[in-house]
């Protein structure tokens, strides 16, 4: 069986490097920035998309400027704004060891998101780490996990996505896979439920015991 795990809201708790990096491309670009909670909604889905929704532009030199100041900071010092879920590296281990394929799937650069998982000390557990280009090509989730089957040669009765956002479930069910939703993210209940999650959980032992003990 294969795993896919989103970063954001899934293995890390990213919220402050994210937001002040949101708010650093805002004032770049002459914005009043709303509530930290609002911006914390818009982690996850692509940057451009996030952004263009905060400017409400698909203008592209607009929204060029505005996410070239987000990572300016984020590159920076916002990637390292974060940590690690509790129970995630333990449960990871365990995972692997029952035998699963592990890969991080994100919507999140994947210049970045190598970075971070080798920085938290997370890169051993995983084969792979997908994740979109700097022009935003690959962002879409959909189109994403597409690709990772075919390079992991990976069947999608036999994958599941594992993610804190709707388009996670949505990514995976565009591809024939099932897909698990995690509460302790940004996403809502509702939000998961929704967009089709196949189940959720409320922790990551729940989630290993849960894969631990599934068939494929």
């Amino acid at each position: 069986m294969h795993l896919l795990f989103d970063l954001d809201g899934t293995l890390t708790d990213s919220k402050l490097g994210i937001v002040a990096s949101m708010r650093h491309a805002l004032r770049a670009v002459s914005v009043e920035a709303p509530p930290d909670d609002d911006l914390a909604r818009l982690i996850g889905p692509p940057t451009y998309d996030a952004f263009a929704q905060l400017l409400g532009t698909m203008d592209r030199p607009t929204l060029e400027r505005a996410v070239q100041a987000y990572r300016d900071r984020y590159a920076t010092v916002g990637m390292f704004e974060s940590r690690v879920y509790p129970g995630v590296a333990d449960g990871l281990e365990t995972l692997r060891a029952a035998g699963l394929g592990l890969c991080v799937v994100t919507s999140k650069p994947h210049v970045y998101a190598r970075r971070i998982i080798e920085h938290f000390g997370l890169r051993g557990f995983f084969r792979e780490v997908y994740g979109s280009e700097l022009s935003g090509l690959g962002g879409d989730k959909g189109v994403l996990i597409a690709q990772v089957l075919l390079a992991e040669g990976a069947l999608a009765h036999e994958t599941w996505m594992i993610g804190d956002r709707s388009h996670d479930v949505v990514g995976a069910k565009k591809n024939g896979l099932r897909a698990a939703g995690v509460l302790w993210g940004y996403g809502t209940r509702d939000e998961l439920v929704d967009a089709g999650a196949d189940v959720l959980y409320a922790s990551m032992p729940e989630l290993v015991r849960s894969f631990t003990s599934r068939p494929a």
